[in-house]
């Protein structure tokens, strides 16, 4: 099914004719749990992966604070619960039968996995072909980027703990044979950092820049107009929800800063890698998931994919315009 962003309120562009000049597109990849192949774009799903090429692992020292879940664990345990919400019609009470209840029981009686030993395999978070994604930009003859990352928090610059990503190009008619089956870590420390498996139904949309971006005297007549039209720019018309490839980034945490490579040169958004599909105020929620459902499920409609950046974050990924060897950055916002 096709994933469709309802029609913005306003042309904001027509309101205010400076905005033009900073309209941008950006592909909402619209994420819904399914069974992706490796020849299918895709959020959680096997890797395009040679099998002569070594699989990422994550050298870094990990603390490990919290409490270790064996990643089948994790993935059983959300079969068991989705399966019973699935069953649940909406108002009624959880319908778990006393078979998945024992299961869950055992699982939780279990004795927690040891420390495992360093480095750590790293998990698939995306596999993107740009036949699907207008807006993703790729080396000459690339045509597939592969997102991974370690299940593992590291403190990034402003100290907020988020993964570490590695990115990788590439050209598919180089890959001949794939590696099967693939790996992943034993065990991981936050099971929010492990993806529902995910189709992708690209949606290629327009985008203005965060309010927080804009020159003062802009984002001054802007209020004044939200105040007198009831609308909100931050929130109906400006950045998408969700994940996507391109765009512009949303400041929800700090101030806005540039992002610079260690060249010199101002990076780009390539990736968001989002908690949810859509706020509180439902305005990007595609036309498709407006129905109310009859049944519970797990994950949630919002939040397909399972996983959660900090406290509902978002994840965003820069690389530098100038050479796509230069090493990537990372914000949480």
């Amino acid at each position: 099914m096709t994933r469709t962003t309802p029609p913005r309120p306003v042309d904001i562009a027509a309101v205010f004719p400076e905005l033009a000049s900073l309209a941008r597109t950006t592909t909402r990849l619209h994420p819904r749990p399914g069974a992706p192949t490796v020849w299918d774009s895709s959020v959680g799903g096997p890797l395009l992966w040679p099998a002569d090429e070594p699989w990422p692992v994550c050298g870094e020292d990990h603390e490990m604070y919290g409490e270790l879940e064996r990643t089948q664990d994790v993935r059983k345990r959300r079969r068991i619960l989705g399966d019973a919400w699935a069953r649940t019609p909406v108002g009624e009470q959880f319908a778990i039968t006393a078979g998945e209840e024992a299961e869950l029981e055992h699982m939780e009686a279990a004795a927690p996995p040891a420390r495992p030993e360093q480095p750590i395999t790293m998990l698939p978070i995306a596999q993107l072909y740009r036949r699907d994604v207008p807006d993703l930009v790729a080396p000459p003859g690339m045509d597939l980027l592969q997102v991974l990352w370690c299940p593992f928090d590291h403190d990034d610059d402003a100290g907020l703990s988020c993964p570490s990503l590695v990115l990788r190009w590439r050209r598919t008619s180089d890959v001949v044979d794939v590696l099967e089956p693939q790996p992943e870590p034993e065990v991981m420390e936050n099971d929010t950092y492990l993806p529902v498996p995910c189709v992708l139904h690209p949606e290629q949309v327009v985008e203005y820049p965060d309010d927080d971006s804009l020159p003062g005297d802009l984002r001054r007549r802007l209020r004044e107009w939200e105040e007198a039209s009831g609308h909100r720019y931050q929130y109906e018309l400006s950045v998408a929800n969700g994940w996507k490839v391109g765009g512009y980034a949303s400041w929800s945490i700090t101030d806005p800063y540039p992002v610079v490579c260690d060249c010199g040169t101002d990076m780009e958004l390539l990736l968001t890698i989002a908690s949810g599909e859509w706020d509180g105020s439902g305005s990007w929620r595609p036309v498709e998931d407006a129905a109310e459902p009859t049944h519970h499920s797990l994950p949630a409609a919002s939040y397909p994919t399972g996983v959660t950046i900090g406290r509902g974050y978002s994840l965003w990924t820069f690389i530098c315009p100038t050479s796509f060897d230069h090493p990537h950055q990372l914000t949480m916002q």
